[in-house]
């Protein structure tokens, strides 16, 4: 990421791997980044080439920020496992919305943007080869697609939590996605062990 590139603000964040088994396999590939302005930037990071991401690295070790995310546990593990950031103050719009939309079993992005924001999202290039050489014009307008609404849907789904008197069970589900994806890495990804059995 270029160090003449200034974001203010919350940044909306997302991550895309070349599979989900980012603690076995599938390393990170690209990580986008919107402050919410309409824009987005798309950063590919080759296999050996995470250490020379800091500029990338500062903003999201930057605490003093809040870093929105759709499904937040799984992209949080992706960035501490590859770029060492261990990311904090976070909102995850996958947990407001199973909060709120309790109408529901729908909660993908696709599902929030077409009922919050009236978006029809396309999902085409979720399972492409994101490891490739040069990602193609549809492969980054899918990411970038995947952050620009981000900042809007954050602010109908707190409406709602206020709406639920939900705002504090959210921000405790928030606080606590750091360990969940640490539980993850440790091989308890598939383990509910606050389950009685």
């Amino acid at each position: 990421m270029p160090s003449d590139v200034v974001l203010e603000g919350d940044l909306a964040v997302d991550t895309e791997t070349k599979g989900l088994s980012i603690y076995e396999r599938d390393r990170l590939c690209v990580v986008q980044i919107s402050n919410g302005d309409g824009n987005a930037h798309v950063i590919k990071i080759e296999k050996d080439e995470y250490a020379s991401a800091k500029n990338l690295i500062a903003l999201l070790a930057d605490e003093s920020r809040c870093k929105i995310f759709h499904y937040a546990r799984f992209d949080v593990g992706a960035i501490r496992k590859y770029l060492g950031v261990e990311i904090h103050n976070v909102y995850c719009t996958k947990i407001a919305s199973k909060l709120t939309r309790t109408y529901t079993d729908r909660h993908g992005l696709k599902d929030l943007c077409k009922e919050l924001i009236n978006v029809d999202l396309s999902k085409q290039q979720q399972c492409s080869n994101w490891a490739a050489e040069k990602l193609t014009k549809d492969q980054i307008n899918y990411a970038a697609s995947d952050v620009l609404y981000l900042h809007q849907i954050r602010d109908i789904l707190n409406e709602r939590l206020k709406e639920e008197g939900r705002e504090e069970i959210a921000q405790k589900c928030f606080e606590f996605i750091h360990t969940r994806s640490i539980l993850d890495e440790n091989g308890w990804e598939e383990v509910d062990i606050f389950s009685h059995a």
